[in-house]
């Protein structure tokens, strides 16, 4: 009797390789690609409360550092742990001397100088040889900037041209709770800070999630594109990138349906910044920035700044919130059948896997921007300084493209 020969099964899991993500990319600590490149631009530390004459822990790029104010106003951000016998410095006070250590009452400025050890026989006749572990901190736009860099590389703090001139009537607000969930949120999103910034120029995830997936989660403002009778590769052929003086700025076209057209850009700036035009404002010039901190490998912090006559942008986003979690409580399983950008980009876990990923023809500007990135991080190890940074007073302007306009109102270069 003939045998019948058995099928066998292909495309299985078994056999699949480890995966593994892109530590270039993703992994920011000292000496790392990314950590490096990282550490020669300023980086948003915190708004402008958070110094104070209480000192506040940071963490920032990896490193735990201690955030504080002197009497004079000025801010200063010191490594954690007191250099005389490492308590930390979260618990020290702020008086005439700067920033006195709980243990033994050594006093730090806002430069690191030791100004003052007051168990030593006159004050510590060597104290002006001791330097407490410190890094420059600049305030501007009601935030707090800090330079971790190598200090003869240090640039100017740019400014952003939609800040610079504030329209009668307006004034900057800023924010520190813009993205995740009042259930287990507190302004510390868990997974890697690359899978939220790229996720900017991800167009695709614009039309399906928030419109064909979970329902129209920004309202009718865009024509319910959930509705439109058209498949989304259709609108996702009019998408473009491309490289600009500071970045990569991503930019799409859609007819709506009351016949106008929809230009919308989004744009990302080096190191972190992102420009989206806020979704619940009118067509225009882009009005919010995001200033994304990488605080380690698998946490990340967002900075907005608004320009406006009123916070609601934020009030907007914060009954956004409440509602998911009204709605969670109802049905704990509501996110899942209307996920939105905490989902999708935290399910990807603490760093996504990379060697999983399958690149198609919509992930353009996400393949752009990790080339971009990549460049920058070649340009630094070559001793040489990265895209967009400034020395020379009066460059250091920057001009953010990124808005939203409908045809007959304004062009997209603004």
């Amino acid at each position: 009797m003939k045998s019948i020969p058995i099928a066998v099964d292909s495309g299985t899991a078994y056999g699949l390789p480890t995966p593994t993500h892109n530590a270039t990319l993703t992994e920011v600590g000292r000496g790392t690609p990314m950590g490096e490149l990282m550490r020669r631009y300023w980086q948003p530390i915190g708004l402008s409360a958070y110094a104070s004459e209480l000192p506040r822990q940071i963490r920032a790029l990896g490193e735990d550092l201690i955030l504080f104010r002197d009497k004079q106003g000025r801010p200063g951000l010191v490594h954690q742990r007191c250099m005389h016998r490492g308590s930390s410095l979260l618990y020290a006070r702020v008086d005439e001397h700067g920033l006195r250590c709980c243990y033994h009452g050594w006093a730090f400025d806002v430069h690191g100088h030791c100004t003052d050890q007051p168990c030593e026989p006159n004050n510590g006749v060597r104290r002006d040889k001791l330097r407490q572990p410190w890094y420059p901190v600049e305030e501007r736009y009601g935030m707090l900037f800090a330079y971790m860099g190598p200090p003869e590389r240090k640039p100017l703090l740019p400014r952003y041209d939609i800040f610079e001139t504030i329209p009668e009537g307006e004034r900057l607000f800023t924010d520190d709770h813009n993205i995740g969930s009042g259930r287990y949120f507190d302004g510390l999103v868990p997974f890697n800070w690359l899978q939220h910034y790229e996720n900017i120029h991800d167009t695709g995830h614009f039309l399906w999630l928030h419109f064909f997936h979970s329902g129209p989660q920004f309202g009718s403002r865009y024509g319910e594109l959930d509705k439109l009778d058209f498949q989304p590769w259709e609108w996702l052929k009019n998408l473009s990138s491309r490289a600009t003086p500071c970045g990569i700025l991503s930019e799409r076209t859609q007819v709506l349906p009351n016949g106008r057209t929809l230009h919308a850009v989004v744009e990302t700036m080096l190191p972190g910044v992102r420009g989206v035009s806020n979704p619940f404002g009118k067509p225009g010039k882009l009005d919010t920035l995001g200033f994304i901190l990488p605080v380690d490998d698998t946490h990340f912090r967002i900075f907005t700044v608004l320009r406006g006559k009123d916070d609601g942008f934020y009030q907007r986003l914060r009954e956004s919130r409440v509602m998911r979690d009204q709605q969670h409580a109802v049905d704990p399983q509501y996110t899942q059948k209307f996920p939105g950008d905490w989902e999708a980009q935290g399910s990807q876990g603490p760093i996504t896997l990379h060697s999983e990923e399958h690149l198609a023809t919509s992930d353009r500007g996400i393949a752009m921007l990790r080339r971009q990135l990549k460049q920058q991080i070649d340009l630094v190890a070559a001793g040489k300084d990265p895209l967009g940074v400034a020395f020379e007073a009066g460059k250091e302007l920057v001009v953010a493209e990124a808005g939203q306009y409908l045809s007959g109102e304004a062009s997209a270069a603004g």
